[in-house]
C-alpha cells in the first residue's frame, strides 16, 4: 500500500506525521525524483534560495530569486525530458527578520505554482514542508 494513498498528486502541505526517510523511500518506490532541503541555516531570502539550489543540485543563478526558482521548477525541468514525478521536502524553513512569514509564503507560492504546472501535465509534484 502506498504511503501517499490519501495525498493528492499535486499539492504543497505541512509534513505533519510523515517522516523524511519514509517519503524518500516512497519516492524511490514510485520512481520519482526526491528533492530535500534543510533550510534552518538560512537567515535571508538569498540564503534560503542558495540552500535550496545547492540541495537540489541546480545552478545558483537558476534560484537567485523566486521567479528564477519558479522557472527552474517548471519550464526548465519540463524541457529536460519526460518526468515520472517529484516528491520534495523543505525542512525547517526559518523564521527570521529577513525571512519572515511573508517570505515563507512567497516561497511556498513558488512551489504551489509548480504543483499547478505539473498537474496540467499529469505529473505528480508533492511538496512537504516544516517551519523552524
Amino acid at each position: 500500500m502506498s504511503l501517499l494513498i490519501t495525498v493528492p498528486p499535486n499539492l504543497v502541505q505541512s509534513i505533519r506525521a510523515f517522516r523524511v526517510a519514509e517519503l524518500q523511500d516512497e519516492a524511490a518506490r514510485l520512481g520519482q525524483h526526491f528533492l530535500y532541503a534543510h533550510c534552518h541555516a538560512g537567515l535571508t531570502k538569498q540564503q534560503v534560495l542558495g540552500i535550496i539550489a545547492e540541495s537540489f543540485h541546480i545552478p545558483k543563478p537558476h534560484a537567485k530569486n523566486f521567479d528564477a526558482l519558479r522557472e527552474t521548477l517548471t519550464d526548465t525541468m519540463a524541457k529536460a525530458g519526460e518526468q515520472a514525478g517529484f516528491l520534495i521536502v523543505l525542512e525547517q524553513l526559518p523564521n527570521t527578520q529577513k525571512f519572515d512569514r511573508e517570505a515563507r509564503e512567497c516561497l511556498l507560492d513558488v512551489f504551489r505554482d509548480a504543483a499547478d504546472f505539473w498537474a496540467e501535465k499529469k505529473v505528480p509534484f508533492r511538496v512537504f514542508y516544516s517551519f523552524e
